[in-house]
């Protein structure tokens, strides 16, 4: 499993690495939120570990995160009141610990998290199986025409699996959004746009003139492919 760790202060990210890499996580780190963000969708990871500073930004760097993945996030902060914990969780933090932080209780917490998120329902669909291309929810990859599997994100996952499973169905935009993302309000057309051009990229010829995902201009979007 692998965590992202986002901590400005030096000490503070050696330490909490250390006690993530104990409980048997690999880990890279950042200190800062921003560039972890432009590039996420090209290096993912299964959890997001942020220790934040005494911001009054906390909540929309929460929120950051929230726009573009759903892994599961737990945050620090210097000993919250009730109001900033209860913004940090319904801006979509999974938890939210205190400092000074016991290495015991982050390591059982990341694994508690990685746990539950390994378990979701994504988890347990079935593969799908079409003429040229093959989408293995297991692993969250996609083999196009005998190809090397490419790893998707969760986000890219769930809207190709999204589209595969209602082949030849104009999809609105709309309703992507409220399938991938819920009533969180976190999605939204521009995520849409950049998630399909980055699809297009990993299962395409040729990006500019997609064969699989094809775009329904004013509407949304169709997935074009054969069962096998």
């Amino acid at each position: 499993m692998q965590a992202i760790l986002v901590a400005s202060d030096q000490d503070e990210r050696d330490v909490l690495a250390f006690v993530l890499r104990h409980a048997g996580l690999a880990v890279a780190t950042s200190a800062g939120l921003p560039g972890v963000l432009a590039t996420w969708l090209d290096r993912p990871a299964d959890l997001i570990v942020a220790a934040f500073g005494d911001s009054r930004a906390l909540s929309k760097d929460v929120s950051a995160v929230r726009a573009v993945t759903d892994v599961p996030l737990l945050v620090i902060v210097d000993s919250p009141g009730e109001d900033r914990l209860c913004d940090l969780l319904r801006a979509g933090a999974d938890l939210v610990l205190p400092r000074p932080v016991s290495p015991l209780v982050l390591g059982a917490y990341a694994q508690t998290l990685l746990r539950r998120s390994g378990a979701a329902p994504a988890f347990s669909l079935p593969t799908l199986t079409l003429k040229e291309i093959g989408l293995d929810p297991s692993t969250r990859t996609v083999v196009v025409e005998g190809g090397e599997p490419k790893r998707l994100t969760q986000l890219e996952f769930r809207i190709l699996y999204l589209l595969m499973t209602n082949r030849g169905q104009v999809l609105p935009t709309e309703t992507i959004v409220e399938r991938v993302w819920g009533y969180s309000g976190e999605g939204d057309r521009d995520l849409v746009r950049g998630l399909i051009s980055r699809l297009r990229r990993k299962i395409e010829a040729d990006a500019d003139k997609p064969r699989f995902i094809q775009t329904v201009p004013g509407v949304g979007y169709l997935f074009a492919g054969d069962s096998a």
